[in-house]
């Protein structure tokens, strides 16, 4: 498999205000499997980043970062990914083309309807916030409850859990 040069991360309004970003490019990428939607949201009060794959609602969440952490967003949210994707249970050689090979690129986000299942996926972690670790800003148990989740997405027909459309849209890469 070819390494990706970079994905995209779409970046909403209040993270655009939150990092002082005053104007970003639309989406280049035609290939929702390499976009990613990216949030600001607070978690027990904390400034927490949620992460949203725009093909399949795969959902991260790393909990309370700091102002440095904010501004290396590109490389926390790779960590992030990597993190989130290990403690699931993906190997690494399959989850490689998801991360790219350069920095990803910051856009806009990628469409209203992409943006709505974001919001459902914002309700999710909400529901299962009892799981949530203060301890750490990894959140694999909440990971793990939100993408096991029967669900709706954007890119692919029907109920399915977002673990499940990733592990399909991987081995199909």
């Amino acid at each position: 498999m070819k390494a990706r040069g970079s994905v995209e991360l779409g970046l909403t309004i209040p993270l655009q205000r939150h990092l002082h970003i005053k104007a970003l490019p639309y989406s280049q990428e035609s290939d929702r499997r390499f976009c990613w939607d990216l949030h600001i949201i607070p978690l027990r009060g904390r400034p927490s980043l949620l992460a949203v794959h725009c093909h399949t609602r795969y959902t991260f969440v790393l909990y309370d970062l700091n102002r440095l952490e904010w501004e290396r967003l590109s490389d926390v949210f790779l960590d992030g990914l990597r993190l989130s994707l290990s403690a699931a249970g993906f190997p690494a050689e399959r989850t490689k083309e998801l991360c790219g090979s350069e920095l990803p690129l910051f856009t806009k986000t990628h469409g209203r309807r992409k943006v709505a299942f974001l919001n459902r996926s914002w309700e999710d972690v909400m529901a299962a916030e009892l799981a949530l670790d203060e301890n750490s800003q990894s959140q694999p148990l909440l990971d793990q409850l939100v993408n096991a989740k029967l669900s709706r997405c954007a890119g692919i027909e029907g109920l399915d859990t977002a673990a499940r459309r990733l592990t399909e849209m991987l081995s199909q890469i």
